[in-house]
């Protein structure tokens, strides 16, 4: 069950109820992020479903990282059924408090050796984002939910976007724009943010910038999710278009997705 406010409060959320709301708003497959604080098996869950439905879905995974027996998972993580990389939010001040106190400076050599891909609530903390992808330049690394203040709507959810699109100097950088509509209060199209996603993209590229949803928080429906990009976005067209709405992801991660 999700324990943050603005997600579905549903007792289980299957491949297949995914998989009929993406065919209804046209999206032949996703890359998944198993939420392992709403249920401990569903890292579990995200593979299996990459192993039945292997060209809907990929998986960004992830195991507790305050077990230190768990860091031998990170040798052959890939050769998992759909798994492309890792990924950790780390929400959660206590969790924060691991990338200053030393507890995870094993993580970002291993996945850099293992040609593994992090994912991370970035925004959050964005000198640390920096900090860990200037020492470690062959650890591709994701700043989710478009890198931007969580915490924040409309004009406070792009405090730091100087700091952030500053980031893109570093080719082993990308954003994935998951949860865009969250940030405005002013409904779709939401021309408020607009501009700042405008900005970003000039910044990253479209090979370096994601199309995502965070679907079971979204304030409109998936279809609405995708014509945001697809068709309100003037700047976005053509070729980029087609890189941002997946081409680019699956290259980044290395997901050989035949388009």
């Amino acid at each position: 069950m999700p324990t943050s406010g603005l997600h579905r409060k549903v007792a289980k959320f299957t491949a297949e109820e995914l998989l009929k709301e993406m065919d209804e708003a046209g999206i032949d497959a996703a890359l998944i992020h198993p939420p392992s604080g709403w249920d401990p098996d569903a890292n579990g869950l995200a593979i299996e479903a990459a192993q039945k439905y292997p060209q809907r879905f990929a998986v960004m995974g992830q195991f507790p990282l305050d077990h230190p027996e768990n860091r031998k998972l990170v040798r052959g993580w890939r050769q998992q059924p759909g798994m492309m990389g890792l990924r950790w939010p780390l929400l959660l001040e206590a969790q924060q408090k691991w990338l200053y106190d030393g507890s995870l400076e094993w993580l970002w050599p291993a996945a850099e050796r293992e040609g593994l891909p992090i994912a991370m609530m970035g925004g959050l903390f964005l000198p640390k984002f920096r900090e860990i992808a200037e020492r470690y330049p062959n650890l591709k690394m994701i700043l989710d939910h478009c890198g931007l203040n969580r915490r924040g709507q409309d004009a406070a959810a792009f405090i730091h976007l100087d700091e952030l699109v500053a980031l893109a100097k570093l080719p082993n950088v990308a954003v994935k724009a998951t949860g865009a509509p969250h940030y405005s209060t002013l409904g779709y199209p939401y021309p408020n943010i607009q501009d700042g996603l405008h900005r970003i993209f000039d910044a990253f590229g479209p090979k370096r910038f994601f199309f995502g949803t965070d679907i079971t928080r979204m304030p409109c429906s998936y279809r609405q999710c995708v014509n945001f990009f697809t068709e309100e976005l003037a700047w976005l067209k053509g070729r980029e278009l087609e890189d941002v709405m997946g081409r680019g992801l699956c290259e980044w991660i290395g997901w050989e997705y035949r388009f």
